[in-house]
């Protein structure tokens, strides 16, 4: 009876078009009524305590270091350096997509304001070469979903503060499955593209490529800064995020000289707006959160899934279809705050490594963004290149395909992300 109450209040209210933020609060308040212990000043106590949280820090940072980032030229000087590195090979411009989105990836953890820029940046150069706009769209939007994954990751923050899971070992974790990810993407766009007849560049000469190294250098050097500083304990997962804000402030306005004060104050407000909505949905979903515990729910789905328990494999196989299915209706940080303390009590039950699931977890989430009809990814793409949804979601669907494949195999293999993250450990 208490999940047909959570489910279906929480359905409902989805279903009238009532915002996430205020259907989870919905869902929190119908089951205290459920319960007889209504108490608005409980609601409101969680709500503040949802929020207040040293970890979340890392949120708006990285938030602001993905705009600066983005206006600041660190973007631009990726993909130009992505260019000169591959772009003469057949279907170039498909590659320096990827390169360009593994390297923005390990700068700004945010998919939106990566696919965002990688589709101002890129999409009318891939198809004034010739390529098909809504395949290239597509393999867009399935890039820009690597940066959640590749640390620092906004969604390792959020999930990590959920579960209690250590945010440093989930970076250290994902950097391997996000090369993955991107590999399943070189090898779907080569297959895709190879019997086109688009002219690739010509190839730049070996000075024209360290030129182009040495104009990105300064963004180049930022991954290796949050890596090293968290693999050696010179900073915390937070404290990472402000160096990343800093430097690529620094870097925009003092060494590219692209950004001065006026165009500062706009960049600070939009990171600011994405990062009050981010909070405000975390803040939401602990009132969530705590009835969950409160009514015992993790209890209940432990033995509904019971026969389950001793196979870690296939239960690791249910909860990823779980996951997809949810991932079409929601976004990323809403599922990640309503399934992790509902999974969390049958993960550790089952044996399975919460670093381990966790990064799986966030895969599945990241793919989600590219699941239609909701994807937040798909929209951005479509709505910065100017492209139908109907076209980026028939582009995205072989590169989606590719991701799930690995995804699947890591599920039947944890070795492909255990065996590299102790490496980093």
């Amino acid at each position: 009876m208490t999940i047909a109450i959570f489910l279906g209040s929480l359905l409902a209210a989805m279903a009238l078009g009532v915002p996430i933020a205020f259907a989870l609060l919905l869902c929190g308040a119908a089951l205290m009524w459920q319960m007889n212990m209504f108490d608005a000043q409980i609601l409101a106590q969680n709500v503040i305590e949802g929020a207040n949280s040293f970890p979340l820090l890392a949120v708006p940072f990285f938030m602001l270091a993905g705009e600066i980032m983005n206006a600041g030229g660190l973007s631009r000087r990726i993909v130009n350096f992505a260019m000169a590195l591959v772009g003469h090979i057949k279907g170039g411009l498909g590659y320096v997509t990827i390169v360009a989105a593994v390297i923005m990836a390990s700068l700004s953890g945010s998919a939106v304001a990566d696919a965002a820029a990688l589709t101002a940046l890129l999409l009318p150069m891939m198809v004034a070469a010739g390529h098909d706009r809504a395949r290239s769209a597509g393999l867009i939007a399935s890039a820009g979903i690597i940066a959640p994954i590749i640390p620092p990751s906004i969604g390792f923050v959020i999930f990590g503060v959920a579960a209690n899971v250590s945010i440093s070992k989930l970076f250290m974790a994902g950097i391997f499955p996000g090369v993955w990810l991107a590999l399943s993407l070189v090898v779907t766009w080569w297959w895709l593209v190879r019997k086109e007849m688009v002219v690739p560049p010509p190839r730049k000469s070996a000075a024209e490529v360290l030129e182009a190294m040495r104009l990105a250098t300064w963004a180049l050097v930022l991954p290796f800064i949050i890596v090293f500083g968290l693999k050696f304990g010179v900073f915390t997962p937070t404290e990472a995020a402000v160096v990343a804000a800093v430097y690529s402030l620094f870097v925009s306005t003092v060494i590219y000289r692209e950004l001065n004060f006026s165009k500062l104050v706009p960049l600070f407000i939009a990171a600011a707006k994405t990062s009050a909505v981010v909070m405000f949905l975390v803040a939401a979903a602990m009132v969530s959160a705590w009835m969950i515990t409160v009514a015992n729910l993790p209890g209940q789905v432990v033995e509904l899934l019971q026969p389950l328990l001793d196979s870690p494999r296939l239960l690791m196989l249910a909860i990823m279809i779980l996951t997809i299915v949810v991932g079409t209706a929601l976004d990323m940080t809403p599922t990640i705050l309503l399934l992790t303390p509902v999974l969390m009590p049958v993960v550790k039950a089952a044996g399975i490594d919460p670093v381990y699931f966790g990064v799986m977890f966030i895969i599945n989430n990241a793919i989600g963004l590219i699941t239609p009809p909701v994807g937040t990814v798909l929209n951005a793409v479509a709505g910065v290149g100017k492209v139908g949804m109907d076209e980026v979601t028939k582009g995205v669907l072989p590169f989606m395909f590719a991701q799930f494949a690995i995804m699947f195999l890591m599920v039947a293999f944890p070795q492909l992300v255990m065996v590299p993250a102790r490496w980093f450990y």
